[in-house]
């Protein structure tokens, strides 16, 4: 889109702006639509003149400002249309009854300019396609054909006048090139606004950064960092620690359950290296105590068929016979004996 002409805004010259992207290049600078302001208050003057210079309505718009262009750089319907008729041009209201009811397809037309709040822009077909040219943004739009009739409707909703342009506009590079190719947009142009607004905020913060590391030397910045790291090693110790207690539990839990009762690999399938969850804990402990049960039916009075040793804790003693405690009892036993197994365990590495 290099080649499209896209005058953009400076100060409230937007009527500039929109005429010279309408016609595709530097036609009108703001002292000649200034001359043409000020032709149009002299006519205005001979004909509010006709009524009498000393009546109350000739020194009432005499004490007015014009109202075709202020110090601002604004310029009315009337400039705009003026200028226009140098290049054989005239201005049409869309919006008006007489040519909807000409029922004509946007599409079918050439350009548009359109206006809102003293605010010009231009919506022109260059080639095959329209583009929306407003100086508010930081490049030319492209518009689909499809999508033009409801861009055009929704200016109307927002409040705006738009006007159709019709005649011949003159020849341009961009016409002539867009007659033989088409062009696609990836990105939309932002408004010019956005963009100022976020390369300001890029440099306030370069510049917050800078005096940062001026002030601070770099030191500042290093220290929050390395306390930053430190944090995230005492979290990670944390949970390493965590999770060893939690694995010397699980271990504890599961010689209870072999080794607490001094089953044979028979008695209790080896779960070394396997963590188990609480079910699973549950079941083989429940068909623990019903072996056992199981065992002291068949065996004969006052005899067991497996005589066991009774291994002693510094709490309590768990005793010969399993069903002379209850469950909890022995659970915890187990547990316990486990734990000082494992403890001693780790008194003989650190030994060795």
């Amino acid at each position: 889109m290099e080649s499209i002409f896209h005058e953009k805004q400076e100060g409230s010259l937007c009527a500039q702006h929109c005429l010279n992207n309408l016609l595709q290049g530097e036609y009108f600078s703001p002292v000649e639509l200034s001359s043409i302001a000020h032709q149009l208050d002299e006519e205005e003057r001979m004909r509010m003149a006709e009524g009498g210079v000393t009546s109350e309505d000739y020194r009432t718009f005499l004490q007015q400002p014009s109202g075709n262009m202020d110090d601002s750089g604004f310029f009315s319907i009337q400039v705009i249309s003026n200028a226009l008729k140098v290049w054989g041009l005239e201005l049409i209201l869309f919006n008006s009854p007489e040519y909807q009811r000409l029922r004509i397809d946007p599409i079918n037309e050439r350009s548009f300019i359109c206006n809102y709040k003293e605010h010009w822009f231009t919506v022109r077909k260059l080639g095959k396609q329209w583009f929306n040219l407003n100086s508010l943004l930081t490049g030319p739009e492209l518009i689909s054909d499809t999508y033009l009739a409801l861009f055009l409707a929704q200016l109307q909703q927002e409040g705006y006048s738009i006007f159709v342009v019709k005649g011949d506009l003159p020849d341009c590079e961009a016409d002539q090139l867009l007659q033989m190719i088409r062009v696609q947009q990836m990105h939309r142009p932002k408004l010019i606004g956005e963009e100022l607004a976020q390369v300001k905020d890029q440099r306030v913060q370069t510049m917050d950064l800078e005096q940062s590391l001026e002030a601070n030397d770099g030191s500042g910045v290093l220290d929050e960092e390395e306390e930053d790291l430190q944090r995230a090693l005492a979290l990670s110790r944390q949970q390493i620690d965590m999770e060893d207690e939690e694995a010397d539990l699980r271990r504890a839990i599961q010689l209870s359950m072999q080794g607490g009762s001094r089953n044979t690999p028979q008695d209790v399938p080896q779960t070394s290296g396997t963590q188990l969850t609480s079910e699973e804990l549950r079941k083989r402990r429940e068909a623990y105590f019903e072996k056992q049960q199981q065992q002291q039916q068949q065996d004969p009075p006052g005899q067991l068929s497996h005589p066991r040793e009774a291994p002693t804790t510094s709490s309590r003693a768990v005793g010969s016979d399993a069903g002379d405690m209850s469950e909890e009892d022995m659970l915890q036993a187990a547990v316990t004996m486990s734990l000082e197994t494992v403890r001693n365990n780790f008194i003989t590495e650190e030994k060795k």
